[in-house]
């Protein structure tokens, strides 16, 4: 029987053969990631008397959930970050004006084919648009793999999704998948390797593969992986990353899976998560004419400068509903310069957002608070209770397009009634 790509990802990090779904190993990752709440694991090198660190190259830090500090405490945390990144040579350091960590080292050449990265983010599923195999782990595994330089992993099950296109006009990648969300599950893919193919996928930008693996993780896949191509390619050379330092690794033909589930995207519409989980999944329709007091287009599922674009389009000409807050929160320092550059922040502007620097932003708590009884269309990732402010306030999700047609009509809208 032939081999998955986690199987494969597995046994390269390992160095065992002929590895199975549930077997445990020593896997070393090429990569360590730890975002802003890294003094967690500057504090814990400190009470073990600064060992010496296993591989300071594989070591990456980007200040993004709070960024910039927002109080006295905060600040004391990026200090202490940045002070260890100097005294121990850590290149890969990245400040509040940088953005969030996953686009960040995406974009930088840092992601690349077969390696495997684990993040102190659940959504590290989201390396698996360049074929990597990326997952979220706590702050203590961070700091035993930068000490020791390995972590146990056990090798997941395999669930392949096939998704045929093309989606139909006003549908995207949050379309694709809040309804394979909801059709799985919160926990239908828990501890799974969900591997993305099909016509749709193959004809994907990398934009919107980092949607697809990004959400993986809220129906609770260890990974996410879509197979490089000449897409990821190009991609991966803009960004800098020299072919010969990565491996591309393909499932084989008859790699077994626990399960296919197939999307048809030619018949799908525009979907929604509403409150207050994200597998409860309708489409646009049944909850259009909901009321909303503020949009959030930001995260690293929808803040790319395609997502901006999008948002934009739907936006050009027209202008926030009155008593609407529309807030953007692009997801790199480059995707703002290149959207500023391209005049979509000027058409943002014009419509009445409120742009604020990139980083995770409303997403993380950050900026865009609600009170009670206050209602928010996001395109991030989760919509739980309490996420953005009052706990008794509700949010709901979807596409940037969506979003923004629910701003200009302060209700939540189909986008195709205002796509041209």
């Amino acid at each position: 029987m032939g081999r998955t790509f986690a199987q494969k990802a597995l046994e390269r990090a390992s160095g065992e053969k002929d590895l199975v779904p549930g077997q445990i190993v020593d896997a070393f990752p090429d990569l360590y990631m730890s975002h802003t709440a890294s003094w967690r694991c500057i504090r814990t090198l400190e009470r073990m008397g600064w060992p010496d660190l296993y591989d300071v190259d594989r070591i990456a830090m980007v200040m993004d959930h709070i960024a910039p500090a927002d109080n006295a405490k905060t600040a004391g945390y990026h200090a202490l970050c940045r002070d260890f990144a100097q005294r121990s040579g850590v290149t890969k350091f990245f400040d509040v004006n940088a953005g969030i960590a996953h686009v960040v080292l995406m974009e930088r050449g840092l992601v690349k084919p077969g390696e495997v990265i684990i993040g102190t983010d659940s959504h590290s599923t989201i390396y698996g648009a360049l074929g990597a195999f990326g997952t979220g782990v706590g702050f203590s595994e961070i700091t035993a793999t930068w000490v020791t330089g390995k972590l146990w992993m056990k090798v997941p099950e395999s669930i392949r999704v096939e998704v045929d296109g093309p989606l139909a006009r006003g549908t995207y990648a949050k379309d694709v998948m809040l309804r394979l969300i909801g059709d799985i599950g919160a926990d239908g893919a828990t501890y799974c390797s969900v591997e993305f193919h099909g016509s749709y996928v193959e004809a994907m930008s990398v934009s919107e593969r980092m949607t697809l693996c990004n959400l993986a993780m809220e129906m609770g896949a260890k990974n996410a992986f879509v197979p490089p191509d000449a897409t990821t390619l190009a991609h991966l050379d803009e960004a800098g990353a020299d072919r010969g330092s990565y491996e591309v690794l393909l499932p084989d033909p008859d790699a077994e899976y626990r399960q296919v589930e197939r999307v048809d995207g030619r018949s799908l519409v525009a979907q929604v998560a509403v409150p207050h989980t994200v597998d409860n999944v309708v489409p646009v329709t049944e909850v259009a004419g909901t009321k909303v007091d503020q949009v959030f287009i930001g995260s690293c599922a929808n803040a790319k400068y395609d997502d901006l674009a999008i948002a934009a389009d739907v936006l050009a000409g027209r202008t926030v509903a009155p008593g609407v807050r529309l807030i953007v929160t692009p997801a790199s320092s480059r995707i703002m310069a290149k959207a500023a550059s391209d005049g979509i922040v000027s058409t943002l502007l014009a419509a009445g957002a409120t742009i604020t620097n990139p980083g995770c932003g409303a997403c993380a708590g950050v900026g865009g608070a609600m009170a009670d009884g206050e209602v928010t269309f996001s395109t991030a990732n989760r919509n739980f209770q309490g996420r953005m402010g009052s706990y008794h306030s509700s949010i709901y999700l979807g596409s940037p397009a969506t979003a923004a047609a629910t701003a200009v009509r302060g209700v939540i809208s189909d986008p195709q009634e205002l796509l041209a």
